[in-house]
């Protein structure tokens, strides 16, 4: 079985809530792709994915989804497609469509754990103050890009977050809603100031991989 070497790591029992957990993924680019993929190569059992982008020539970079042949391609589908060559015990719903306000409660489910992966400031903060609220379990991405140092992402709370240009405009417009925690990914080293954003292929993928490690640990405790 292709899960042999995870259950002779994790066992038995700790495969087994993996294959019964669902995780939903929103944004499907540098961070959530690869966040996607490897919980399904973790054996989780249902992924909720949502994304309302096609994969553009210059996601080819750094972006998991993203190779000539799936230039134009929504991302939600080609992320299913893969996943099932990966994992086909594992269902998949693919949803092409943009988190906003009004949708937001028919896409998050409460037996869920959720993953914000998204780079628009405002719908990040809808989903984080939507989840908070609800008492859904949440982890959410901060910046990963204009920096090519060697990474250094760590889970903490918003409030103790530093050198993130994202982190400080969330922590803002969060505590005026009320929301007193968060468990973000944030690296440590400050970001060159550049406009539009840059970035390098290890970048968003090692925030990626960080967010799979904390979801599957949080899972199996």
């Amino acid at each position: 079985m292709w899960t042999d070497r995870t259950e002779l790591l994790l066992g038995k029992e700790k495969l087994e809530k993996l294959k019964k957990s669902f995780v939903t993924v929103i944004g499907l680019g540098g961070v959530g792709g690869i966040t996607a993929i490897m919980l399904a190569r973790c054996g989780v059992g249902k992924l909720r994915l949502v994304d309302f982008d096609k994969v553009d020539e210059t996601n080819i970079n750094r972006q998991v989804v993203a190779n000539i042949k799936t230039v134009g391609k929504f991302k939600t589908d080609v992320i299913r497609d893969m996943i099932s060559d990966i994992n086909p015990n594992c269902v998949v719903e693919a949803i092409t469509a943009k988190l906003t306000k009004d949708n937001i409660q028919s896409l998050i489910l409460k037996n869920t754990f959720v993953i914000d992966a998204i780079d628009s400031v405002k719908d990040k903060v809808e989903l984080c103050d939507y989840c908070y609220k609800k008492e859904i379990p949440i982890i959410s991405a901060m910046g990963a890009g204009n920096r090519y140092d060697l990474p250094n992402f760590k889970i903490l709370d918003i409030y103790k977050t530093s050198n993130d240009g994202l982190a400080k405009v969330m922590r803002k417009l969060l505590r005026e809603r009320g929301v007193k925690n968060l468990n973000v990914v944030a690296c440590s080293s400050e970001a060159e100031k550049k406009t539009p954003v840059g970035s390098i292929a290890y970048y968003p993928n090692m925030c990626g991989l960080t967010i799979c490690a904390y979801v599957v640990n949080e899972i199996i405790k």
